[in-house]
């Protein structure tokens, strides 16, 4: 048993350094959920929320600003992250974390409204959300 505990905290100590690598002490994370199992509009979630940050937040994000990561709910590793999240499927959040301090924005239902829509709705509306955010740093 101690092994285990000892070979989890080591696991989770390398992967904690290798996340915060990635970005800056101050930063937002938009952060796709999903499952093993996914819809058409689910994929298209994260298609379009890539496409987003890789047309308007490029800057940011090579700065470390910002951070996407997909996260599979049905993976045993992912379960903490995912329920801190209440996220059990598909769900997209930003994500702020700022002098140690961490708020959650929930945009699910947000991204399932608009993510089929032909208008750009989603794109513009994300960009928006995460503007507002980055003005929270």
């Amino acid at each position: 048993m101690k092994h285990l505990f000892y070979t989890l905290f080591t696991v989770a100590l390398f992967a904690t350094q290798e996340v915060n690598a990635q970005h800056s002490d101050n930063y937002i994370e938009v952060i796709d959920f999903h499952s093993n199992h996914r819809c058409f509009t689910c994929n298209t979630i994260e298609e379009k929320t890539k496409q987003t940050l890789e047309e308007n937040f490029k800057s940011e994000m090579d700065k470390g600003l910002i951070v996407f990561s997909t996260i599979n709910v049905d993976e045993a590793k992912n379960a903490e992250k995912a329920e801190a999240f209440e996220a059990f499927g598909t769900a997209l959040f930003i994500h702020i974390v700022k002098d140690g301090k961490s708020e959650k924005i929930n945009l699910t239902d947000f991204a399932f409204m608009t993510a089929k829509d032909k208008k750009n709705k989603f794109e513009d509306g994300l960009t928006e959300k995460i503007n507002a955010a980055l003005e929270k740093l």
